[in-house]
């Protein structure tokens, strides 16, 4: 590795709330001075839109359509695994004699297969974890026989996660030893928190037909701090009769409200969508960040993926938590119990959240009589993410000491 000088390879799983941190890490590092290149699947290509950072399509084995293309699951994996391997090598070859070789691959903790791609190459391995350090230790502690992904964290160089150090610190202390953990979050565009990179206000990478820019001339028209967002990510879809429950609990909190949802022509009532005139707006997307960062927004009705809490909590907006699966009802508990910036729905016994229950919470978040203690979290909340990313802050420290090694390519 003597001759090998800080080049690295980004390798995300090819979805939305995987891309966004994994690119915006490429960035990050390019912007200390190494050459990043991301290295994402011919079916996602196209949507990058990153000039510091340097693009490589790789295969999936369904270069047409990606997962929708796929028969199965398994099915997907498997091909990625083996076409995804031999595509990745061949980048790694490419450069191999230019003038900055890939001396390491950062790979998106659900891609393993990476790993064994850089020991074959004999260069550094890096998984990104893109949910909480919290979540990831609790799965590999419950199921460390079984759960393949977390098998290898011990023999991995780096293992980043997309979260700081004041925000877990427990954990932190707790992983010590365990796995080479390394906080390196928010991993939220730098015009949101430390501005240390110059017009970067966006991930740079959309799979959704982007609209205009209607969210934000509608919230320019609201007071400070009044109005409700709401938006449970690009995966999840909400059921008809959970959208119907919380078109009854907006209307019932007599709040203005920006709802993101997919395909909402068959699921909202007719009489909600009529009648709520400038009350509300109802898109199929908005620039997310753009909104959490307007000064009208006053609560985010959230779902509770980790990009989406990491977003929320970089820029101070309170929170009321709809948990759905995975890592997201963990999530809630943190944002309720142990940062106090939001409250979490309960739901009924067929697991729905009905309206007056939903209006019970956003009247709690902006009015209530917590109201004040979950301002005053959120606030502080900010202000430490942006510091943990700004210079010599926690996230940013960490960072530096890989790009050290990196530029300096020291042999493993």
């Amino acid at each position: 590795m003597e001759n090998q000088r800080g080049h690295v390879i980004v390798l995300p799983y090819p979805a939305q709330g995987h891309i966004n941190p994994l690119l915006q890490f490429a960035k990050r590092l390019a912007s200390k001075g190494l050459e990043a290149t991301f290295a994402t699947t011919h079916y996602t290509v196209k949507s990058i839109q990153a000039t510091t950072v340097g693009v490589e399509p790789i295969s999936d084995g369904f270069d047409e359509g990606g997962f929708k293309q796929a028969p199965s699951v398994k099915a997907y994996l498997e091909s990625f695994k083996t076409v995804g391997s031999r595509t990745l090598a061949e980048i790694i070859v490419k450069y191999k004699d230019s003038d900055s070789p890939v001396c390491c691959i950062v790979y998106d903790s659900l891609l393993i297969w990476a790993l064994d791609v850089a020991r074959q190459f004999g260069i550094y391995g890096a998984a990104m974890l893109t949910n909480s350090a919290s979540v990831c230790s609790m799965y590999w502690q419950i199921n460390q026989a079984i759960l393949e992904k977390f098998g290898c964290l011990n023999k991995i160089d780096w293992v980043f996660c997309n979260s700081f150090e004041e925000l877990e610190d427990e954990l932190v202390k707790a992983m010590l030893g365990l796995w080479p953990l390394v906080m390196i979050g928010p991993m939220v565009p730098s015009a949101y928190l430390d501005q240390q990179i110059a017009g970067d206000s966006a991930y740079g990478a959309s799979l959704w037909k982007q609209t205009g820019d209607e969210c934000i001339r509608w919230l320019d028209k609201k007071p400070e701090n009044s109005v409700v967002y709401v938006s449970f990510g690009s995966m999840t879809d909400i059921a008809a009769k959970q959208a119907e429950q919380i078109a009854l609990g907006l209307k019932a909190s007599n709040k203005s409200f920006l709802w993101v949802i997919k395909d909402n022509e068959n699921k909202l009532p007719v009489e909600f969508v009529n009648s709520i005139g400038e009350t509300g707006l109802v898109v199929t997307w908005c620039n997310q960040l753009e909104v959490l960062a307007h000064q009208a927004v006053g609560c985010f009705i959230t779902h509770c993926g980790w990009n989406s809490i990491l977003e929320g909590l970089s820029l101070g907006v309170p929170m009321v938590a709809v948990p759905q699966w995975s890592d997201q009802p963990t999530n809630a508990k943190f944002v309720e119990e142990v940062w106090k910036i939001g409250v979490r729905v309960r739901k009924d016994e067929n697991g729905i959240v009905i309206g007056e229950e939903l209006k019970m919470c956003v009247n709690e978040v902006m009015d209530g009589e917590k109201s004040k203690e979950i301002k005053r979290n959120a606030s502080k909340w900010r202000e430490l993410a942006k510091k943990a990313v700004s210079v010599g802050g926690s996230s940013d420290r960490n960072i530096d000491e890989f790009v050290a090694k990196m530029l300096k390519a020291e042999g493993k």
